[in-house]
């Protein structure tokens, strides 16, 4: 019943309504004028979020690499990935790590369509909240790509989007522990919010090696920095 009421409030909207907020996946815009969706938060705090698991093959290394520095991040999950595995949602909580909203599928929000957008987010909410026992409180669409549809799903449920500052374009095939190092901390300041995939069920196969092989050195650099890395419910992100 849910579902379908906010599938309706959506589809009202009109087809620029619904295109409109995807201009926000431009990373210099959204910095200047929405802050918070940039994930900008405490200067002395950097966020660590990563996308598209939970991953059998992949995201126990990062759950042991995270353990091993004593780091707890934010976890933005596929429903279609956490239904196959609910085991690794649960044992995200158990570690500490705050469990987000990434989608139902990796599909871009713009080809889905108002009604299937908030009918895939509904149920991935509501998988989230049954498998790990608490609601999650953010959202990050796949490729960052926000529609009218997404952001009416978004308030209804009580979401905050929150995209990213910088990223290691860990998904590629060429992708390095070096490359996405040096990717991250070249766009990287207090307050920053990182973007890492745990699963590279969206990206060229086992690309995630790269960005679990660059998490060390990163972790020491912003530590050497004064920066203290943890999830997005600790990095008191800016109210825009």
């Amino acid at each position: 019943m849910r579902a379908a009421t906010l599938a309706r409030a959506a589809a009202v909207a009109l087809p620029v309504v619904q295109a409109a907020p995807a201009v926000t996946a431009l990373p210099a815009l959204r910095r200047r004028l929405l802050p918070g969706l940039h994930g900008l938060g405490s200067p002395d705090r950097v966020a660590l979020t990563f996308d598209d698991g939970p991953d059998p093959e992949s995201t126990p290394y990062f759950l042991d690499m995270l353990a091993e520095h004593r780091v707890r991040a934010t976890f933005f999950v596929l429903g279609v990935m956490l239904r196959r595995r609910p085991d690794l949602g649960r044992r995200l909580v158990a570690a500490g790590h705050e469990v987000a909203l990434h989608g139902w599928g990796h599909d871009n929000l713009l080809r889905r369509g108002p009604i299937g957008t908030v009918r895939d987010l509904t149920r991935a909410y509501d998988l989230v909240a049954d498998v790990t026992g608490r609601p999650p409180a953010f959202l990050r669409p796949p490729y960052g790509v926000l529609t009218g549809a997404t952001l009416v799903a978004a308030r209804r449920l009580r979401l905050r989007p929150v995209l990213w500052s910088c990223w290691g374009r860990d998904w590629t095939a060429t992708a390095t522990a070096d490359t996405v190092s040096r990717r991250v901390l070249a766009g990287l300041h207090g307050g920053g919010t990182v973007l890492l995939h745990d699963s590279s069920c969206a990206a060229a196969p086992g690309a995630w090696r790269a960005a679990l092989a660059a998490l060390p050195g990163l972790l020491a650099e912003c530590r050497r920095r004064g920066w203290r890395v943890g999830p997005l419910a600790t990095h008191r992100l800016v109210a825009r």
